[in-house]
Parts: structure tokens; sequence; C-alpha cells
């Protein structure tokens, strides 16, 4: 590919763990499913991808998914982010770079300005732009036509997206959170690319303990080989050594860290369970709140421990019994961790 594939900050060696195809995509079979017959179909309609919106937590997989698109239809990807288009100029430099059949792909696209996200309208349906030239009395605008392309958005709130945006887009997929099975063949294709032996059971346990999300496999699977090489100056990761290394992250057999413990320990400790407010625990666990609806209340909330109620976030009962604390006599027990 050519310099479109513009990576940002990220690791080299993060990069190089991403799967090529399809056939190296672990998970998400029901999104792979329709990516399929999306890809399939174009290729013999010799046409360009429909416009495609992927949504969910962040970590999960959509910006590889773009790039698995752009190299199923054997096209070039630009890659970028809603914030760092800030004019409108910049969006329509990009358009008008791309080539017949290239991929756009807009990260955080629900946090492109309104006025930016206007100018996708008619770049998405009739493939041109309306360009203002001038100012005052004497401004003009001229209409330029783009390549007819593919737009590939990722969100991680879909919520926050305009409807007009939304529906221009021809599939709407959501990514969930992983199953345990799923990550730990993760772990071992990442650990193989890495060229590390590791034992199917330590494998199993950074699964579990990685919130559903491969992106924190990764990141987990590199300290839990650089804990296991100092510890034992071998190249390969044994049981022992994945639970010692986690342990040290403060990672608990549940996947919670630090930050998940403290906002359970306010809800049950400080405010009997709740409902709290979500910029009342933002407070008392020094945290912004953004932070805490994006990365760690999805996990707190499909696994159960937390519940979110008109009133504020409350305890479950589940949380209750993580916190070793009765809900109908909170001053017995202690926490768990």
């Amino acid at each position: 590919m050519n310099d479109a594939f513009a990576f940002r900050s990220e690791n080299p060696v993060l990069v190089s763990l991403r799967p090529a195809g399809f056939a190296d995509f672990v998970g998400q079979n029901r999104v792979l499913e329709k990516l399929r017959i999306m890809t399939s179909a174009a290729r013999q309609r010799r046409e360009p991808l429909s416009h495609i919106l992927l949504s969910g937590p962040p970590g999960l997989g959509k910006t590889t998914l773009a790039m698995i698109l752009a190299e199923e239809m054997q096209t070039h990807i630009r890659i970028t982010s809603g914030p760092v288009i800030e004019k409108a100029g910049d969006l329509a430099g990009m358009l008008t770079g791309l080539e017949y059949g290239d991929i756009l792909f807009i990260d955080e696209i629900h946090r492109l300005a309104k006025a930016i996200e206007e100018y996708l309208y008619s770049a998405m349906e009739d493939f041109c732009i309306d360009v203002m030239l001038d100012q005052g009395p004497n401004a003009r605008s001229i209409r330029l036509d783009i390549p007819k392309f593919t737009l590939i958005g990722a969100t991680t709130r879909t919520g926050l997206l305009t409807a007009p945006l939304r529906n221009r887009f021809t599939l709407q997929t959501r990514l969930d959170y992983y199953e345990a099975e799923d990550l730990s063949k993760i772990v071992r294709r990442s650990a193989t690319l890495l060229h590390i032996a590791i034992e199917e059971e330590a494998a199993m346990e950074i699964a579990r303990r990685s919130r559903g999300t491969p992106r924190i496999v990764n990141n987990l699977l590199f300290f839990v080989r650089d804990y296991s090489q100092h510890a034992s100056h071998q190249q390969v990761i044994t049981l022992k050594h994945a639970k010692e290394a986690l342990a040290l992250l403060d990672i608990d057999t549940h996947g919670l860290d630090e930050m998940d413990k403290r906002i359970l320990y306010v809800l049950g400790y400080h405010y009997n369970g709740g409902p709290v407010g979500i910029n009342t625990i933002a407070v008392a666990v020094g945290e912004e709140r953004q932070t805490l609806e994006d990365v760690h209340e999805p996990f707190l909330i499909q696994e159960g421990y937390l519940q979110r109620t008109a009133q504020g976030r409350i305890l479950t009962a589940k949380g209750w019994q993580l916190l070793k604390k009765d809900p109908e006599n909170e001053m017995q027990g202690k926490l768990l961790f």
C-alpha cells in the first residue's frame, strides 16, 4: 500500500500483530459474515464498497477491519479521525486526493464538527462537494466532483451521531466484547508472531483478565512476556508467571483493574450502593466522566456489577457480592480485593 497507511503514534509491534485478512481475524463472526458478503458482491460488480459504520467499545478491531476491507478490495485506505479534521478544507483535501474505489476511514466519527459533517452528506450520496471561495459579497461556491469512494466510520458512541449522517451508511454493525476462548486464540497467535512459547493455561488466564478486548489482551501479553523473561530468562510463559505478572498489574481474576475497584468501592462504601450520578462518581475516584463512561462502565455493566438508571448508577447484587457486603446489612464483610 502507499503512504495512506499512516498509523500515527501506534507501536509498530502492535501493528504487526494485526490480522491481514478475514481468515486471520478471530471472533465477531456475525460482523465478518456481513462484511464478506459486501466485499464479495462489490468485487463481482467491480464497484467500490458501500459506506460502512462500525461501532462498539474501543480496542475491539474497528480499525483493523477497515484495513482488512482495503486489503480484500485491493485498494488504498486513508486513515484519519474526527478530532483531527478541524476545517472543511481539511476534509475537502482528503476527499479530492482519493482515487476511484479508495477507502476513507474516519475513527471517532461522532467527534466531527457539525459544519464538517455536512460536507460528508453530498460526498457520500452524490460524490461531490461544494467549496466556498472568497468571503463577503464576493463569496461563491464551486462544485467539485470526487471519485466514487467508500467511507468507513468508527465510533464508540453511536448515540452521538446525527441521524442524517448515520442513515447514509449502508451497513451499520456493532462489535461486541470477545469471549475468553476467542481471546485465548488471539494470545496464542500473537505469541507465535512474537516468537514466544506460551502454555495454553497461561494464554487462557491472560484472556480471562483482558476485559473482552483484543487490544488489552495484547498489552497484557507484552507485560507478561517481559515478566516471564525477567523472572526465568526463558522465552516460555507459564501459568505461574502469568498470574504473578497480572497480580503485579493489579488486575484480578475477574479482569477488574484498580479503577474498576475504586468505582465499586465508592458506590458500595460511600453511597450505600447508589443511585449516584456519574459526575459525583468521577469526582470521588478522580477520573474524567468520559473515561468512566467509555472505558470502565461498559465492562462493569456487561459483567453485571453495575446498573445505569435514570436516577444514577447503582450497585447490583453481583457488585455487592464482590465487595463482600450484604446490601441488607452494609456494615458486614470486607472487600474481596
